[in-house]
């Protein structure tokens, strides 16, 4: 495994660890014309046209970015063509298939899947609504499922199965194989992170998506314990509910420790409350429990764009931000695609009714009826969706890296996140008409946009945890500013800094947290406000009970566990 590391931290332009000219794919064939792409040492004239067509090609584009040309040439032609000392490498023109309707491309997966990558013998557990198994969850090499231990804890149910169609969805992410839509009848193959990574199903939530603290943390134990058995190395939390006290005494926020402390990773969905501005917050301090907690990993949305580009994806503005209500811990940690996600059906589930989240089989399959729709697959939204990408990120890398701490993860994950991201953007719900802006700042994006392929290269060590800072504000000056832990990674060396986790234009004071800012500085961060003893935060630093969470305010009364906003999973936005 060292040396597919290796081998992936020296692939460039200009070095390959093959010496032959051809790709290994094109090996073999016979003498039919196949569609290639030809690179050239230099870009391309009429010259390096005509060496193709003495080789019996036909030029089809030119690709300047890459000086190469798209051609057929016949498979007979290619050794004889690769012999030219100005051509550098001959490959297939593949097909370019989307993968979870973009989500693998925005995040560079392809890259460790290239590699060999694919979360074997990496147990990961979805603490859900269940996990109904489905072919895509089958071994490569067999019939057998890959979901290999199941366990209820909703007492009003006798089934691990899932019923409301939320979990089956979050595994499919992590590990689904895009079984039923994988072969020449397909456009779009669905397939999760992780592959040929194991689940292991611990049901907590009823038919309605709701369940108990108690039932969390039985699970989270129950992980625990199994650790040693099914190779667990991380733990799936798709779920939350608002935040009651800090994470020092939350007891959900402490199991997940006790699930960190055993060298799990622990990955949390960070909230669809991002479009709350009843406390003229502008969706500031909604993150919710227990992705409030430091040492898990806290994930927010992006939208793909409906592009496997990820230059173009934009925040989701219902992904909840920071900093977090009581202990104001900088919180999300990254981004992951969370919009328009296909993933598996869990069977006889309630999400499952809806029509708008329905896939016609047109949209994955060769000449699909526009009315047929998919028998396994529909599309979910939310930071639900986010979350399983970063599992699955995190079951690539601990394949690769077994020797790897939850904190050491962690910490990979957010230096090496994508951080070329825009200052603002908007949309419009086109149910309401309402305009909602996001300003990509350090509570809204974190360390920024995961991206596999990077985090697999990165080999930095960190020596302490990876727990997320403290924001402070300075209400005389208005400034914001971090706090770490003395024992956490974050310091101020160049290879941990801030600007190298966070990104120096996330984290430049001046332009996000100054009077020019979307908000400007008496609105969001003035004294009244996020940062006010009577708002989000309340006066008490440990039980902010009289605070905007209050019983009778945004949250009302229940203290269920549930997944975030059912309203959101069904309608997402554009």
């Amino acid at each position: 495994m060292k040396r597919v590391l290796l081998l992936l931290a020296a692939m460039s332009l200009s070095a390959f660890a093959d010496d032959s000219k051809i790709s290994p794919d094109l090996k073999g064939k016979g003498g039919d014309a196949v569609e290639v792409i030809v690179q050239f040492t230099t870009t391309p004239t009429d010259k390096h046209k005509a060496k193709i067509a003495n080789h019996g090609g036909e030029v089809k584009s030119v690709l300047h970015s890459v000086k190469a040309f798209a051609a057929s040439v016949p498979a007979a032609r290619l050794a004889a063509l690769s012999d030219d000392p100005e051509v550098r490498y001959i490959s297939p023109n593949r097909l370019l298939k989307p993968h979870l309707d973009n989500t693998v491309a925005a995040v560079n997966a392809q890259i460790a899947w290239n590699y060999g990558l694919d979360g074997s013998g990496i147990g990961v557990v979805v603490i859900d609504s269940g996990v109904t198994n489905r072919t895509d969850f089958n071994n490569a090499s067999s019939s057998a499922s890959r979901v290999v231990y199941n366990e209820n804890f909703v007492q009003s149910s006798n089934t691990a199965s899932d019923q409301f169609g939320h979990g089956t969805h979050v595994a499919g992410i992590i590990a689904g194989n895009g079984n039923q839509s994988i072969g020449a009848n397909y456009t779009r193959t669905f397939k999760g992170l992780a592959p040929n990574a194991n689940i292991i199903n611990l049901r907590v939530l009823d038919g309605n998506g709701k369940g108990y603290d108690s039932d969390v943390i039985t699970a989270i134990q129950r992980a625990i314990s199994l650790k040693s058995t099914y190779n667990i190395r991380v733990i799936n939390l798709s779920l939350g509910r608002p935040i009651w006290e800090s994470y020092q005494l939350d007891p959900v926020c402490q199991a997940a420790e006790a699930a960190w402390k055993a060298g799990i990773v622990v990955v949390v969905s960070a909230g669809n409350r991002g479009r709350d501005n009843s406390q003229g917050t502008n969706g500031y301090g909604t993150i919710t429990a227990p992705g409030n907690d430091p040492y898990v990993i806290t994930v927010g949305a992006m939208k793909t764009m409906g592009t496997p580009d990820r230059s173009d994806d934009q925040i989701a503005s219902y992904s909840s931000k920071g900093p977090t209500q009581i202990d104001h811990i900088v919180k999300p940690d990254l981004l992951a695609p969370g919009n328009m996600i296909a993933s598996l059906k869990g069977s006889g589930s309630i999400i499952n009714t809806y029509p708008n989240n329905t896939v016609p089989q047109s949209y994955y399959i060769v000449n699909g009826s526009i009315g047929s729709i998919s028998g396994q697959y529909f599309f979910l939204n939310g930071t639900s969706m986010a979350a399983p990408v970063v599992s699955g990120a995190v079951a690539l890398l601990l394949q690769a890296h077994p020797e790897l701490t939850p904190d050491q993860v962690k910490a990979r994950l957010m230096r090496s996140a994508y951080k070329t991201l825009p200052r603002y953007s908007s949309t419009t719900d086109a149910l309401t008409g309402v305009t909602y802006t996001a300003q990509y700042d350090i509570f809204t994006v974190g360390a920024g946009y995961l991206d596999v392929a990077a985090a697999l290269v990165d080999t930095g060590i960190g020596t302490g945890t990876a727990a997320s800072p403290v924001a402070g504000y300075d209400s005389a000056t208005g400034a914001v500013y971090l706090v770490a832990d003395s024992s956490a990674v974050w310091g101020s060396s160049a290879v941990w800094g801030g600007s190298a986790v966070w990104g120096s234009n996330i984290f430049d004071q001046s332009a996000v947290w100054g009077s020019s800012a979307v908000w400007g500085s008496s609105a969001v961060w003035g004294s009244s406000a996020v940062w006010g003893s009577s708002a989000v935060w309340g006066s008490s630093s440990l039980n902010g009970f009289s605070a905007v969470w209050g019983s009778s305010a945004v949250w009302g009364s229940s203290a269920n566990t549930e997944v975030e906003s059912l309203s959101t999973f069904i309608n997402g936005e554009e």
